[in-house]
């Protein structure tokens, strides 16, 4: 964006200085530039006051610089508020359906990747815009990339282990009434267990999943999938 406001500015001092081309080619004609014109034509543009050359060419300069000057101010700023932004990049989104355990339950999971300049409070997580429980969402934060897929787990619980890749990752149980935090540049895992929205008949749907900030919302889909 900062790039763009760049060529704008370039683009405005450029059409200016033509402007003040064209108005000083103008200004500089001489008698000799109006022989068609009648002496008393001339007489009567003579008399006419006005502004002398020399001051008309520097306002219009002057103001071609403060316009361009105000473009690239403004661009600045917004470059330097846009680093302050909150941006939350939501990846590998997964939802499967178990009819092979003692109690059939849908489960979904996805990464969100704090990419923005502020740290950012997780108000509430929907499936198919039914809010899930924070007893049911367990989460991992970690400052790495995640490189390997997001795999099912039958048995999710406050301190398990989920190995995802190569790396072996903890996870922690979300409490009711406490929302989640997420640092700058980090990374967080969530699995959420028993999502009431997702049926057997979902399965092949496709199914949104959404994340609640104070400030927006981040939503992305994934196809419902069965176990085995």
């Amino acid at each position: 964006m900062y790039l763009n406001f760049m060529i704008i500015a370039d683009l405005l001092y450029t059409c200016t200085g033509y402007v003040a081309q064209f108005y000083a080619q103008i200004i500089f004609l001489n008698k000799a530039d109006f022989g068609a014109r009648s002496e008393n034509e001339m007489k009567l543009l003579r008399s006419k006051k006005g502004l002398s050359t020399v001051v008309t060419t520097l306002i219009i300069l002057v103001a071609s610089v403060l316009l361009a000057s105000v473009v690239t101010f403004y661009a600045i700023n917004v470059k330097t508020t846009r680093v302050q932004e909150e941006s939350l990049f939501l990846t590998k989104p997964r939802i499967w359906y178990s009819s092979t355990n003692a109690t059939p339950a849908a489960e979904a999971a996805l990464i969100i990747i704090n990419t923005g300049g502020r740290d950012v409070v997780i108000d509430k997580i929907s499936v198919r815009g039914q809010e899930c429980r924070w007893e049911n969402v367990f989460y991992c934060i970690t400052s790495g990339s995640i490189s390997g897929d997001l795999q099912f787990n039958a048995t999710l619980k406050d301190g398990g282990k989920i190995t995802i890749g190569e790396t072996e990752h903890t996870f922690r149980q979300g409490n009711s009434g406490t929302d989640l935090t997420l640092r700058s540049g980090y990374t967080m895992i969530i699995y959420i267990d028993d999502a009431d929205s997702i049926s057997l008949n979902d399965i092949g749907l496709t199914v949104g999943i959404t994340v609640f900030t104070s400030n927006a919302q981040y939503y992305k889909e994934a196809n419902v999938e069965a176990t085995a």
